[in-house]
């Protein structure tokens, strides 16, 4: 599950690092796509496994309506999930992957958990850098990276790519050893 904001207003912000990592691991992947009740739904092979991408096409604070109904109408369970979204408290460039916890402060994850009733959701957080000092954070992750920013935004959004393919084919906890780090 990739998660931004619906609309060209939010193409490129932070907060939608998620959409973006989706889209960088899709490639020129075959896929069968479809609209799904309040996302967009996306099927396609990954380490040798049929797998479905979804992107919630609400607004971030009300991602877990969709991502329940997807997990209710596929059979599958949250653990069996992976929740890709941004992270201002992590530096640029970082991936930070967990099997479980709290929300952090994120209003997508928050509404995914409360939706799902559980903390055993695993989720892959892609740091974008703090604000700046005085910025007000939801202003910040609504932002557009800085030019400067471009190169470590496609590092860490091939690398978001990598680490979703690990743990789809390898497990979460190999993405965890191999990727929770700072951009090198």
């Amino acid at each position: 599950m990739g998660l931004g904001n619906p609309g060209a207003r939010y193409e490129g912000t932070r907060h939608n690092i998620g959409f973006d990592a989706v889209v960088s691991l899709l490639g020129d992947r075959s896929i069968r796509s479809r609209h799904f009740d309040g996302g967009l739904f996306v099927e396609t092979e990954i380490a040798g496994r049929e797998v479905g991408l979804l992107r919630p096409m609400g607004y971030m604070n009300r991602s877990g309506g969709p991502v329940r109904r997807l997990l209710q109408s596929e059979g599958l369970t949250p653990p069996e999930t992976l929740i890709v979204c941004d992270d201002y408290a992590l530096p640029l460039g970082t991936i930070r992957t967990r099997r479980r916890g709290s929300d952090g402060g994120h209003n997508g994850l928050a509404s995914i958990l409360s939706a799902l009733g559980t903390d055993e959701v695993p989720r892959m957080r892609l740091g974008i850098g703090p604000p700046p000092a005085g910025e007000d954070p939801a202003d910040f992750v609504l932002s557009h990276f800085a030019s400067q920013e471009a190169a470590p935004v496609e590092d860490l959004l091939e690398r978001a790519a990598r680490a979703i393919e690990t743990a789809v084919g390898q497990g979460i906890e190999t993405a965890m050893n191999r990727f929770n780090r700072a951009a090198a």
